[in-house]
Protein backbone atom coordinates (compact mmCIF):
# COMPACT_ATOMS: atom_id res chain seq x y z
CA UNK A 1 0.00 0.00 0.00
CA UNK A 2 1.42 3.54 -0.71
CA UNK A 3 1.40 4.84 2.74
CA UNK A 4 -0.25 8.07 4.06
CA UNK A 5 -1.10 6.82 7.33
CA UNK A 6 1.25 9.62 9.14
CA UNK A 7 2.05 13.29 8.96
CA UNK A 8 5.43 12.48 7.76
CA UNK A 9 3.46 11.46 4.30
CA UNK A 10 6.46 9.30 3.22
CA UNK A 11 4.48 7.61 0.45
CA UNK A 12 5.94 4.25 0.39
CA UNK A 13 4.66 1.59 -1.23
CA UNK A 14 5.32 -0.66 2.35
CA UNK A 15 4.69 -4.02 0.35
CA UNK A 16 7.73 -3.12 -0.85
CA UNK A 17 10.21 -1.49 1.54
CA UNK A 18 9.95 -0.22 4.66
CA UNK A 19 8.95 3.43 5.28
CA UNK A 20 9.70 5.71 7.65
CA UNK A 21 8.37 3.92 10.45
CA UNK A 22 10.54 1.25 9.91
CA UNK A 23 7.81 -1.16 8.78
CA UNK A 24 6.36 -2.95 6.38
CA UNK A 25 2.78 -3.54 5.51
CA UNK A 26 2.45 -6.67 8.22
CA UNK A 27 1.82 -6.03 11.76
CA UNK A 28 4.73 -6.66 13.92
CA UNK A 29 4.90 -7.01 17.79
CA UNK A 30 7.64 -6.51 20.33
CA UNK A 31 5.40 -7.83 23.81
CA UNK A 32 2.28 -8.77 24.59
CA UNK A 33 1.40 -8.59 28.38
CA UNK A 34 -0.49 -7.28 31.35
CA UNK A 35 1.53 -4.05 32.14
CA UNK A 36 1.34 -2.49 35.47
CA UNK A 37 2.95 0.86 35.28
CA UNK A 38 0.29 2.94 33.11
CA UNK A 39 -2.23 5.22 34.91
CA UNK A 40 -3.93 4.08 38.17
CA UNK A 41 -7.46 4.50 36.42
CA UNK A 42 -6.02 2.37 33.19
CA UNK A 43 -4.20 -0.33 35.29
CA UNK A 44 -6.98 -1.22 38.06
CA UNK A 45 -6.59 -4.62 39.45
CA UNK A 46 -6.05 -6.83 36.38
CA UNK A 47 -3.45 -4.50 34.49
CA UNK A 48 -3.52 -2.78 30.81
CA UNK A 49 -3.27 -5.21 28.34
CA UNK A 50 -0.35 -3.60 26.96
CA UNK A 51 0.50 -4.77 23.02
CA UNK A 52 3.85 -2.88 22.12
CA UNK A 53 4.52 -2.70 18.39
CA UNK A 54 7.87 -2.46 16.47
CA UNK A 55 8.41 0.52 14.16
CA UNK A 56 7.92 4.45 14.53
CA UNK A 57 7.15 6.93 12.39
CA UNK A 58 8.53 9.83 14.62
CA UNK A 59 11.79 9.15 15.85
CA UNK A 60 12.35 11.52 19.24
CA UNK A 61 16.15 11.65 19.86
CA UNK A 62 15.12 10.45 23.32
CA UNK A 63 12.88 7.25 23.23
CA UNK A 64 12.84 5.09 26.27
CA UNK A 65 11.52 2.58 23.30
CA UNK A 66 14.61 2.72 21.00
CA UNK A 67 15.04 -0.72 20.79
CA UNK A 68 11.87 -1.03 19.14
CA UNK A 69 11.11 1.97 17.96
CA UNK A 70 13.95 1.68 15.32
CA UNK A 71 12.32 -1.01 13.62
CA UNK A 72 14.41 -3.68 15.12
CA UNK A 73 12.96 -6.91 16.64
CA UNK A 74 9.26 -8.22 17.11
CA UNK A 75 7.40 -11.04 15.38
CA UNK A 76 5.34 -10.86 12.22
CA UNK A 77 1.84 -11.20 13.21
CA UNK A 78 -1.42 -11.84 11.34
CA UNK A 79 -4.89 -10.48 11.93
CA UNK A 80 -5.58 -13.76 13.33
CA UNK A 81 -3.12 -13.67 15.45
CA UNK A 82 -3.66 -10.10 16.97
CA UNK A 83 -6.97 -10.89 17.72
CA UNK A 84 -5.55 -13.45 19.52
CA UNK A 85 -3.33 -11.91 21.42
CA UNK A 86 -6.01 -9.23 22.63
CA UNK A 87 -8.26 -12.23 23.40
CA UNK A 88 -5.57 -14.50 25.56
CA UNK A 89 -4.67 -10.63 27.37
CA UNK A 90 -8.35 -10.22 28.33
CA UNK A 91 -8.27 -13.96 29.59
CA UNK A 92 -5.77 -12.89 32.35
CA UNK A 93 -7.82 -10.23 33.40
CA UNK A 94 -7.04 -7.12 31.72
CA UNK A 95 -8.60 -3.67 32.07
CA UNK A 96 -8.54 -3.15 28.65
CA UNK A 97 -6.52 -3.46 25.28
CA UNK A 98 -3.49 -0.77 25.37
CA UNK A 99 -2.31 -0.31 21.51
CA UNK A 100 1.53 1.11 22.02
CA UNK A 101 2.82 3.31 19.49
CA UNK A 102 0.01 1.14 16.45
CA UNK A 103 -0.26 4.01 14.77
CA UNK A 104 2.07 2.97 11.31
CA UNK A 105 -0.70 -0.10 11.78
CA UNK A 106 -3.14 1.84 12.20
CA UNK A 107 -5.17 0.51 9.23
CA UNK A 108 -4.35 -2.93 9.92
CA UNK A 109 -5.87 -2.54 13.52
CA UNK A 110 -8.87 -0.91 12.26
CA UNK A 111 -9.37 -4.21 9.59
CA UNK A 112 -9.27 -5.96 12.63
CA UNK A 113 -11.87 -4.69 14.97
CA UNK A 114 -13.99 -4.57 12.37
CA UNK A 115 -13.83 -8.32 12.22
CA UNK A 116 -14.19 -8.48 16.33
CA UNK A 117 -13.87 -5.68 18.90
CA UNK A 118 -12.30 -6.48 22.18
CA UNK A 119 -14.78 -6.72 25.11
CA UNK A 120 -12.94 -4.50 26.91
CA UNK A 121 -11.82 -0.63 25.87
CA UNK A 122 -9.00 -0.59 23.73
CA UNK A 123 -6.63 2.09 24.37
CA UNK A 124 -4.59 3.86 21.82
CA UNK A 125 -1.57 4.89 22.66
CA UNK A 126 0.01 7.34 20.95
CA UNK A 127 3.19 10.01 20.40
CA UNK A 128 0.72 12.82 19.54
CA UNK A 129 1.79 12.84 15.87
CA UNK A 130 -1.30 12.08 14.32
CA UNK A 131 -3.05 12.53 10.96
CA UNK A 132 -7.06 13.13 11.73
CA UNK A 133 -7.39 11.16 8.74
CA UNK A 134 -6.29 8.37 10.07
CA UNK A 135 -7.57 8.56 13.30
CA UNK A 136 -11.17 8.59 11.43
CA UNK A 137 -10.45 5.19 10.17
CA UNK A 138 -10.45 4.27 13.75
CA UNK A 139 -14.07 5.94 14.67
CA UNK A 140 -15.85 3.66 16.94
CA UNK A 141 -13.59 0.88 17.35
CA UNK A 142 -11.08 3.16 19.94
CA UNK A 143 -12.29 3.91 23.16
CA UNK A 144 -9.83 5.70 25.02
CA UNK A 145 -6.79 7.76 23.47
CA UNK A 146 -3.91 8.35 25.38
CA UNK A 147 -2.04 10.59 23.52
CA UNK A 148 1.28 12.69 24.40
CA UNK A 149 1.62 16.39 23.88
CA UNK A 150 4.98 16.28 23.42
CA UNK A 151 5.82 19.83 22.43
CA UNK A 152 4.74 23.47 22.66
CA UNK A 153 7.43 24.86 20.80
CA UNK A 154 8.06 24.39 16.95
CA UNK A 155 12.10 24.41 17.08
CA UNK A 156 11.79 22.22 19.90
CA UNK A 157 10.12 20.02 17.99
CA UNK A 158 12.45 20.37 15.46
CA UNK A 159 15.76 19.84 17.37
CA UNK A 160 14.57 17.13 19.33
CA UNK A 161 12.21 14.72 16.55
CA UNK A 162 12.71 16.39 13.24
CA UNK A 163 8.95 17.92 13.70
CA UNK A 164 8.99 21.69 13.89
CA UNK A 165 4.82 21.02 12.95
CA UNK A 166 4.34 18.58 15.89
CA UNK A 167 2.25 21.53 17.85
CA UNK A 168 -0.45 22.33 15.32
CA UNK A 169 -0.38 18.46 13.98
CA UNK A 170 -1.09 17.14 18.17
CA UNK A 171 -3.48 20.03 18.74
CA UNK A 172 -5.75 19.46 15.73
CA UNK A 173 -5.33 15.45 16.74
CA UNK A 174 -6.10 15.66 20.46
CA UNK A 175 -8.96 17.66 19.01
CA UNK A 176 -10.27 15.15 17.14
CA UNK A 177 -9.30 12.20 19.75
CA UNK A 178 -12.12 14.20 21.57
CA UNK A 179 -14.74 14.90 18.77
CA UNK A 180 -14.72 10.83 18.87
CA UNK A 181 -14.96 9.94 22.85
CA UNK A 182 -15.93 13.31 24.59
CA UNK A 183 -15.17 13.29 28.47
CA UNK A 184 -13.85 10.69 30.37
CA UNK A 185 -16.09 8.03 31.24
CA UNK A 186 -15.04 5.47 34.39
CA UNK A 187 -16.40 2.26 35.39
CA UNK A 188 -17.64 1.55 38.98
CA UNK A 189 -14.17 0.83 39.90
CA UNK A 190 -12.65 4.19 38.52
CA UNK A 191 -11.28 2.49 35.60
CA UNK A 192 -10.99 4.73 32.78
CA UNK A 193 -13.84 3.72 30.03
CA UNK A 194 -13.66 6.06 27.24
CA UNK A 195 -12.41 9.62 26.89
CA UNK A 196 -9.10 11.43 26.13
CA UNK A 197 -5.71 11.12 28.45
CA UNK A 198 -2.88 13.33 27.60
CA UNK A 199 0.35 12.94 28.91
CA UNK A 200 3.68 15.49 28.80
CA UNK A 201 7.33 14.51 29.40
CA UNK A 202 8.89 16.89 30.82
CA UNK A 203 12.40 17.07 29.55
CA UNK A 204 15.67 18.54 31.43
CA UNK A 205 16.50 22.24 29.98
CA UNK A 206 13.09 22.39 28.54
CA UNK A 207 10.53 24.20 30.87
CA UNK A 208 9.51 26.96 28.49
CA UNK A 209 8.47 23.87 26.27
CA UNK A 210 6.30 22.27 29.33
CA UNK A 211 4.65 25.73 29.99
CA UNK A 212 3.39 25.92 26.92
CA UNK A 213 1.98 22.74 26.87
CA UNK A 214 0.23 23.30 30.20
CA UNK A 215 -1.49 26.24 29.25
CA UNK A 216 -2.27 24.97 26.07
CA UNK A 217 -3.91 21.59 27.46
CA UNK A 218 -5.78 24.44 30.47
CA UNK A 219 -7.08 26.54 27.69
CA UNK A 220 -8.67 23.73 25.61
CA UNK A 221 -10.34 21.70 28.87
CA UNK A 222 -10.41 23.84 31.11
CA UNK A 223 -13.68 22.22 32.90
CA UNK A 224 -11.45 18.63 33.06
CA UNK A 225 -13.05 17.28 30.00
CA UNK A 226 -9.91 15.25 29.32
CA UNK A 227 -7.46 13.47 31.56
CA UNK A 228 -4.06 14.98 32.24
CA UNK A 229 -0.61 13.22 33.18
CA UNK A 230 2.94 14.84 33.98
CA UNK A 231 5.19 12.86 33.86
CA UNK A 232 8.95 12.71 35.46
CA UNK A 233 10.47 9.51 33.61
CA UNK A 234 12.92 11.13 31.19
CA UNK A 235 15.90 8.44 31.01
CA UNK A 236 19.15 9.91 28.91
CA UNK A 237 20.52 7.22 26.06
CA UNK A 238 23.85 7.27 24.17
CA UNK A 239 21.48 9.33 21.12
CA UNK A 240 20.96 12.28 23.20
CA UNK A 241 25.05 12.66 23.53
CA UNK A 242 24.88 15.27 21.39
CA UNK A 243 22.47 17.51 23.67
CA UNK A 244 23.67 18.71 26.65
CA UNK A 245 20.43 19.08 28.41
CA UNK A 246 19.58 16.16 27.51
CA UNK A 247 22.35 13.94 28.71
CA UNK A 248 21.44 13.85 32.97
CA UNK A 249 17.86 13.12 34.38
CA UNK A 250 15.17 15.76 35.33
CA UNK A 251 16.37 17.46 38.69
CA UNK A 252 14.08 17.89 41.37
CA UNK A 253 13.77 21.69 40.78
CA UNK A 254 12.78 21.35 37.52
CA UNK A 255 10.22 19.18 38.19
CA UNK A 256 8.76 21.26 41.19
CA UNK A 257 8.75 24.27 38.91
CA UNK A 258 6.94 22.52 36.16
CA UNK A 259 4.43 20.56 38.78
CA UNK A 260 3.66 24.02 40.50
CA UNK A 261 3.02 25.37 36.91
CA UNK A 262 0.70 22.50 36.80
CA UNK A 263 -1.39 23.32 39.68
CA UNK A 264 -1.19 27.09 38.77
CA UNK A 265 -2.79 26.39 35.52
CA UNK A 266 -6.23 24.95 37.68
CA UNK A 267 -5.28 21.26 35.98
CA UNK A 268 -6.46 18.86 38.60
CA UNK A 269 -7.87 15.43 36.69
CA UNK A 270 -4.76 13.94 36.47
CA UNK A 271 -1.62 12.68 37.97
CA UNK A 272 1.65 13.91 38.77
CA UNK A 273 4.69 11.40 38.23
CA UNK A 274 7.21 10.50 41.18
CA UNK A 275 10.67 11.89 39.96
CA UNK A 276 11.81 8.56 41.68
CA UNK A 277 9.87 6.99 37.98
CA UNK A 278 12.81 7.81 36.00
CA UNK A 279 14.52 4.43 35.96
CA UNK A 280 15.43 2.09 33.16
CA UNK A 281 14.26 -0.85 35.09
CA UNK A 282 10.33 0.39 34.44
CA UNK A 283 11.17 -0.20 30.85
CA UNK A 284 9.94 -3.48 29.83
CA UNK A 285 11.97 -6.31 27.80
CA UNK A 286 10.48 -6.27 24.28
CA UNK A 287 11.72 -9.65 23.64
CA UNK A 288 8.85 -11.14 22.05
CA UNK A 289 7.01 -12.10 25.46
CA UNK A 290 3.39 -13.16 24.76
CA UNK A 291 3.51 -13.15 20.91
CA UNK A 292 3.45 -16.96 20.62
Amino acid sequence: MICHLCPRQCGVDRARQQGRCHSGETMRVARAALHFWEEPCLVGKGGSGAIFFTGCSFGCIYCQNRQISRGEGGREISTEKFLSLCDRLIEQGAENINLVTGSHFAAQIAEAFRQRKPTVPVVYNCGGYESVETLRLLEGLVDIYLPDMKYSDPQTAANLSAAPDYPEVAQAAINEMYRQTGAPVYNENGVLQRGVWVRHLVLPGHLENTYGVLDWFSSRFPKGEAGFSLMSQFTPNGACDSIPALCRRLTREEYEKATGYLYLCGIRNGFVQELSSAKEEYIPAFDGTGCD
